[in-house]
């Protein structure tokens, strides 16, 4: 047989996929091997621990960066205005 047919059949990934039996990974297996010895609690689908509050922040912040775009604003045409004189 060729280099290259035993380099197919060494590689060949529809063959390895149709395996009838499969190997769980090694994390798989450590999981198992931990969680039969000390089951994990329940836990519901990303639930979170408790209702998250607004800040109450958040306008004020919102109101510094507005400012700030309007006085970067304010340069910018300054600037322009008294280059055009």
């Amino acid at each position: 047989m060729t280099e290259q047919g035993d380099w197919e059949r060494e590689f060949d990934h529809r063959w390895a996929e149709s395996a009838a039996h499969k190997e769980p990974s090694a994390r798989a297996r450590m999981l198992a091997a931990r969680w039969r010895e000390n089951p994990p609690d329940p836990a519901p689908f990303r639930a979170d621990p408790e209702p998250v509050r607004r800040r109450a922040g958040s306008w004020a912040s919102t109101a510094v960066v507005v400012g700030c775009v309007v006085a970067v604003m304010v340069l910018i045409g300054f600037v322009q205005f008294h280059s055009a004189h």
